[in-house]
Parts: C-alpha cells; structure tokens; sequence
C-alpha cells in the first residue's frame, strides 16, 4: 500500500444518492415473521423485500385507508 494517496481528480459517486439509509422502525413480530417467511420462499433478505414491498407502495402512490380514533 502506498503511504499517501492522491484524491485531488476524485469525483463524487453518482449513485451516491441511490444509496440506502440505514434507519430504525418499529415493526411487529407478526409482520417480521410473515416477511420472512416469503423471504425464505423467494431467496430475498426479508430486509430487502420489506424495501421492495415499501418501494412499490410509494411507486404507486398506494395509501391506507385508516383512520385514528
């Protein structure tokens, strides 16, 4: 390995944006398990499905019907 490294002509990753966030939810048992039990079937992370399930759901301007009382 080299002492000193030389970054001056570096340029930013492009797909810097399209990275992943690393968060916190608070999910249910009962949920954890029911996606993980698909991802057992189709051979996707159950962390990766959530992803994809809640990624198609904001694609689709999907909207619970739900109301507080």
């Amino acid at each position: 390995m080299r002492a000193e490294y030389d970054f001056s002509k570096a340029v930013k990753n492009p797909y810097a944006s399209q990275l992943k966030k690393q968060i916190t939810i608070r999910l249910d048992e009962e949920s954890i398990n029911y996606f993980k039990s698909i991802s057992e079937d189709v051979g996707i992370p159950y962390q990766s499905l959530i992803n994809l399930y809640l990624r198609d759901c904001a694609a689709s301007h999907r909207k619970l019907n739900l109301k507080w009382k």
